[in-house]
Parts: structure tokens; sequence; C-alpha cells
């Protein structure tokens, strides 16, 4: 009996291991000359080209992308992720015209489209692993479309509803979904984080999105009130109107900007955390563990700094900060491994249907999403 078909066992400590670490070797310079072009040549087409400049990008930095001296391999086609586009498109045409023409038609494309957004995640989710290849082996991704429903829509209202407080229970659903479905060749892949130790990473966001929050209500409510009095004194204007509607969508948009900064400092601290989390748990074949040693506010920073660097240049320093980015998840991610990987994937590839026709001539479309 092979691997693949044995019953999952715990694997072994890491003690036991030699520690592969990922490396990326991209550079700005380099990337710069794809990104420029890309750009160029999407807004001239219209936007038709976008689907030629997401294959060349992802080929750089999955080329780039290395693994015990071996990089990764992107090999979608242009066309179909072009398809996969045309269709959402279409799709998404078809329900604001009906809204305006025909609202009852409208509602029930958008009530289909709704239920519909787990089979696109699904598949995109799908395409996306048997277009990626490490030393000649393909991924496979097995999830079916109730998984996506129950992790992507049922975890989506529960969050909402919960305002949050159960989003270590959703990150779970995710996480295993994404991961647990996914295959190396013939070989699974198993991931079982467990709800408590996410939620040691949802504490410290929390508390500071709160406490942030309530400081920024009371600066805000303080701005208020001196632009009012400074303007307009205790008894209001001379017409007794009060605060202008302008004032008002002013200080609603000075407010705005902070808590929007405030929002995303904290969800990348907890998303960096879970990071950590899922992927020590994560397990190739029984016998491979991945680790992740993200510091959680380095990675915060390098997160927000990359956006507004990008916003100030007027996006001109977006391919220094997807490099800058790169550079820091690759360096702080690697691999435990049992067996040397060149035998592993040898013994991966003797079956034949990890690099097998059914993976050469991919199935399916990239939605985007």
């Amino acid at each position: 009996m092979n691997d693949a078909a044995s019953p999952w066992q715990p694997p072994p400590s890491p003690s036991s291991m030699h520690y592969e670490p990922f490396v990326f070797r991209g550079s700005t310079r380099e990337y710069f000359g794809i990104w420029i072009v890309n750009v160029l040549l999407t807004i001239v087409t219209l936007g038709v080209y976008s689907a030629w400049a997401k294959v060349r990008r992802q080929r750089y930095f999955y080329g780039n992308t290395y693994l015990a001296g071996s990089s990764f391999d992107y090999h979608a086609r242009p066309v179909q992720i072009l398809i996969g586009r045309i269709i959402v498109l279409a799709l998404l045409a078809a329900y604001n015209i009906s809204l305006q023409v025909y609202p009852i038609l409208g509602g029930a494309i958008g009530l289909c489209f709704f239920f519909a957004i787990p089979w696109f995640v699904m598949r995109g989710m799908r395409f996306s692993a048997r277009v990626t290849s490490y030393r000649n082996v393909r991924f496979d991704f097995v999830g079916g479309y109730w998984g996506a429903f129950l992790a992507y829509i049922v975890g989506g209202m529960i969050i909402y509803m919960s305002a949050a407080i159960l989003a270590p229970l959703v990150s779970q659903w995710m996480w295993k979904y994404r991961l647990d479905n996914l295959r190396f060749g013939d070989r699974p892949i198993k991931c079982d984080p467990r709800v408590d130790k996410i939620y040691t990473q949802w504490w410290a966001p929390a508390i500071i999105f709160v406490l942030g929050s309530i400081v920024l209500a009371v600066v805000v409510g303080v701005v208020a009130y001196g632009v009012y009095t400074s303007l307009y004194g205790d008894t209001g204007t001379e017409d007794g109107d009060g605060f202008s509607p302008y004032m008002i969508v002013v200080l609603l948009y000075a407010g705005f900007i902070p808590f929007l900064l405030l929002y995303a400092v904290c969800s990348q601290l907890y998303s960096a955390g879970v990071r950590n989390i899922v992927l020590d748990e994560t397990v190739i074949d029984a016998r491979h563990l991945l680790a992740s040693s993200v510091n959680r506010w380095r990675y915060t920073w390098i997160a927000v700094s990359n956006v507004i660097a990008t916003l100030c240049t007027l996006g001109l320093a977006r391919p220094w900060a997807a490099i800058r980015m790169a550079h820091y998840v690759a360096g702080v991610t690697g691999l435990y491994a049992t067996t040397d990987l060149d035998e592993f994937v040898g013994s991966v590839k003797q079956p034949g249907g990890a690099a097998g026709s059914e993976f050469m001539d991919v199935e399916g479309f990239d939605f985007g999403f």
C-alpha cells in the first residue's frame, strides 16, 4: 500500500527533520519592466490584455520562488483567464441591466449569483492549483461546492452577525477548506488548525480595534464640536440651520480615513497570526511540515506602508511594494522535510497521475475570485 492510501498519522517531530527555506529571488528593476508594460497594454486594449498581464505576473513571481533549489511554475493560458472574466462581467452586466429594466428579474439573477459564488470560489481554487507545479508535479484541488458554501457564505454571515467575535471559527473553516482539499500530485495535504489557537491571535487586534474606535469617535466628536462652535458659536447659524451638509461630509470623511487605517492594521495583525498557526498545522503526505514565522507587527508595517507608498506615488511604487512583500513572506516560510525532496518528488511522479494528461489539459477557467 502506498503512502497516499495509508491512514493519516501524526507527523514526526521537527527535530527529526531538516529545514528547507523558501527563497524569493525577484528584483524591483526586473518586475517594474513587466509591470509597466502590463499596465500600458491593459489600458490600450481596454482591459483585454489584463489576462495576459496576470499570466506574465504570476509566472514571474512563481518562477522566482524557490524551495530546495527549484522554483515553482505557472502554466495557465491567458485565453482561459479571459473567458472566465468575460463570463463574470456578462453576469454582472445582465444583473445590473435587469435591475433597471425589470427589477424582479434582476433580483432573481442576483440571488442566483449569490448562490453561485461558492462554485466560482471552488472552480477558481481548482484552476489555480492545477496550473501550479513544483519540479514538474502539478497541484490539484478537490474541494466541493458545499464546503465553499459553508466557509465563504455561511462563514461570512456569521462574521457579520457576531460582530467578528466568531471570526476565528470562520478562519478555521476557510483555511481547512483551502488546504485540506489541496493535493501535491496524488499526495494528500492535511490542515486542521485549532480554533482556540486562532483565538490567541484574535484578542490583541480585537482589543486594539475597539479601543482605537472609541478614541477615534471621541476625537472626531471633539473636532466636530470645536469646528461647530468656532464657525457658528453656541446658537448655530444665523438662520438656525446648524452645520452645513458639506461640513458634515468633510468631517465624516476625515474620521473615516483613520478608521480605515485602524481596520487595516488590525486585520493584517490578525491575518499574519492566523497564517503562522495554519501553516504550522499543515502536513504534506503525513511526513513534511510547513512552517511560518511571520512577525505580526513587521508584516503589518510592510503591508500598510506598501499601500501608503503606492497611493502617494500614484501607483508607481506598486512593483517595489510587491517585491518587498514577496521577499519577506518567502523568508519567513519553510518546510521541515523527513526525506530528501528529490527522493520525495520522484516517488510522487512514479504513479504517473501527478503529471499525467488530466493535469496537462486543465479544466475550468480562472474567474478572478
